[in-house]
């Protein structure tokens, strides 16, 4: 082993590493449980945790294959990554498969790609290398350049139709702006246009996401239908106490009356099984993994590093703020996954995609004078 490899090992950010095994793991014995069907005979698992720690494996190799390279090389791919992805994504009306009345998927096989997962590294990608081009807050046309980026992979994730993760790229995207900064006029004017622009969204919302958001409002207006799956997550929540129910004895999960419980409420299951007490240890651990990219960001020796940790910092605040919003009540229900915690094959991939290119910049942080 060389020096260079040595000194690449030594800088790793061993927490954050660590962190994510332990969240992993919390999420596939999560899964195990919510797996679970109570019969006659017993408890029945289904396949998915098996089929999670596949995901897993490929998730580690992908993020171990990021660490690999120097990530500064990444600025020149980043425009090429962005038109590969833009290209799947308009293969997926075409070739995708249908999933309960939506289009997300091109099925390879033995997988299903979902193209609007990778639209959201190839959007980081692109945002962190134009913007480590500007060493001062952007001014108007600067910001209204920026601005160009986003619109196309938004709109052909919204149309599949996706509004959760057309949501996410927007975030992503708009905590890369944030992190870089805008002109104090430019910033002042935003506040006061935006929400003024918001309600014009509406118009473009499809039917079933205006009830969802009725059903936010008024989760009682229709129990047996829109309503359903907020009710029972709070009466899943509820019922966990303070201590919970115990690991596999959620009734709510076990006798099916939790939908979706493997992927979007995930944290349902959980909160049932662990009550009030493992809530908070699990937001815990999601606070020090959290915190352990917000040091990777500051320790950057270059702003294309540092705004590219930024973007995977607010991948993953954002995920785990609005999930978490949503299964308790407190946010309209928009379909996004709780980070290592929900089942999932390609988000599970880019998860650990993501992490790599924070180890990436945290590893070499030590060859080159900041800038």
């Amino acid at each position: 082993m060389s020096a260079l490899d040595r000194r690449l090992i030594t800088h790793i950010n061993w927490s954050l590493m660590g962190f994510t095994a332990i969240l992993f793991c919390v999420g596939v014995a999560n899964l195990y449980s919510a797996s679970g069907v109570r019969n006659e005979d017993g408890i029945f698992v289904s396949p998915f945790f098996h089929k999670q720690l596949l995901w897993g494996l490929g998730g580690v190799a992908s993020m171990t294959v990021c660490t690999l390279f120097d990530y500064r090389h990444l600025r020149s791919l980043a425009l090429p990554l962005f038109i590969f992805s833009l290209l799947l994504l308009l293969l997926v009306p075409v070739i995708g498969k249908s999933v309960y009345g939506a289009k997300r998927w091109i099925d390879l096989g033995f997988f299903s790609l979902q193209p609007s997962e990778f639209a959201k590294i190839s959007t980081l990608l692109l945002s962190a290398s134009l913007l480590s081009r500007h060493k001062e807050p952007l001014n108007w046309r600067e910001l209204f350049f920026m601005l160009c980026v986003v619109p196309p992979p938004c709109l052909l994730i919204f149309f599949q139709p996706d509004l959760g993760t057309t949501l996410m790229v927007l975030f992503l995207f708009g905590g890369t702006i944030l992190y870089n900064g805008v002109k104090k006029h430019v910033f002042k004017t935003c506040c006061i246009v935006i929400p003024l622009l918001l309600p014009f969204s509406w118009l473009i919302l499809k039917d079933y996401h205006k009830e969802r958001i009725f059903t936010f409002l008024d989760p009682s207006r229709d129990l047996q239908g829109a309503g359903y799956h907020i009710t029972q997550s709070q009466i899943a929540i509820g019922s966990g106490q303070l201590w919970g129910k115990g690991f596999q004895e959620g009734t709510q999960s076990l006798l099916r009356f939790l939908p979706e419980k493997h992927t979007d409420f995930a944290f349902a299951v959980f909160s049932e099984e662990w009550g009030f007490l493992g809530c908070i240890a699990l937001l815990v651990l999601f606070c020090f993994f959290l915190s352990c990219i917000i040091n990777t960001v500051r320790g950057a020796k270059d702003r294309f590093g540092s705004i590219l940790c930024a973007g995977v910092f607010f991948y993953f605040f954002w995920q785990i703020l609005v999930n978490i919003g949503m299964v308790v009540g407190l946010m309209p229900v928009v379909g996004i996954p709780l980070p290592f915690i929900s089942y999932g094959g390609t988000a599970t991939i880019v998860n650990f995609i993501m992490l790599g290119l924070v180890l990436n910049v945290s590893m070499r942080r030590f060859m080159f004078k900041s800038n």
